[in-house]
């Protein structure tokens, strides 16, 4: 099964990394989380990557093709068999980076690499979040329940502690706790060429009119994950991943 990662944003909210390179390629200890995250896919078995690329996709097709053995491209597309070795992991697999345009939405995206997706249903991913999610179960449950989306819910820590109080005692203090109702969109999604259907243009979001229309018709459904989840929307969060790395304590690869 290919797995797609939608990398063509412009990344504004790590501005002081985006406006030279993508998100994408953005590092985390030294290596783009790009390939951390093809990584995360690899240790589930998975091998053959598309990458919908976009804003500065050049720097993505350099960077790839400094790790390449074989080298195939087109007007649109690089092919590439990679391998990539590091103190924390090994890559070896294919990946084809696709230009899907600059302003293109991730709906959009999804459409224009559909002809490179040559089964009927695919693994697709943001290409700036990690988690320990169990892919090959991610799997299964999508093709147990015959939908045409799968994503993966996930509920991750507040930003601050959260306080119980009655009147003006505090009776329960949690330093960060997890959200103990609301879960979120994790990404790490299974889906059946289908979604084609659902997609009308470039400007499409898959996360608006797509989902909220299978939502309502009952043809997606979302996998529970307790574990890790960590996505890289600030420096923040991109200081965060850096110190579990300095501490070899990287959930997301374990």
């Amino acid at each position: 099964m290919k797995t797609v990662i939608l990398a063509g944003g412009l990344g504004t909210r790590l501005s002081e990394y985006t406006n030279k390179i993508p998100k994408p390629m953005v590092h985390v200890y030294k290596i783009p989380i790009l390939f951390h995250i093809i990584a995360i896919y690899q240790k589930n078995g998975l091998d053959d990557f598309v990458i919908a690329a976009g804003y500065k996709f050049e720097y993505i097709q350099k960077i790839f093709c400094q790790y390449a053995t074989k080298i195939k491209k087109n007007k649109n597309a690089v092919q590439i068999d990679f391998y990539y070795s590091c103190n924390l992991f090994d890559i070896k697999c294919k990946v084809k980076i696709v230009n899907t345009g600059l302003n293109t939405m991730t709906g959009g995206r999804i459409k224009k690499i559909l002809r490179y997706i040559d089964t009927e249903n695919f693994c697709l991913t943001y290409g700036d979040g990690v988690s320990n999610v169990d892919i090959k179960k991610l799997i299964v449950f999508h093709l147990k329940h015959k939908k045409i989306a799968t994503l993966t819910a996930v509920r991750p820590p507040v930003r601050f502690g959260e306080l119980i109080l009655k009147k003006e005692s505090v009776i329960d203090f949690q330093e960060k706790p997890k959200l103990a109702r609301g879960w979120i969109n994790g990404g790490f999604f299974v889906l059946n060429k289908k979604i084609m259907n659902y997609i009308d243009d470039n400007k499409t979001m898959l996360e608006r009119k797509p989902l909220e229309k299978l939502a309502a018709i009952k043809e997606l459904k979302a996998f529970k994950h307790e574990g890790f989840w960590q996505c890289m929307d600030s420096k923040r969060d991109k200081d965060l991943l850096e110190e579990m790395c300095s501490v070899k304590n990287m959930p997301w690869l374990k």
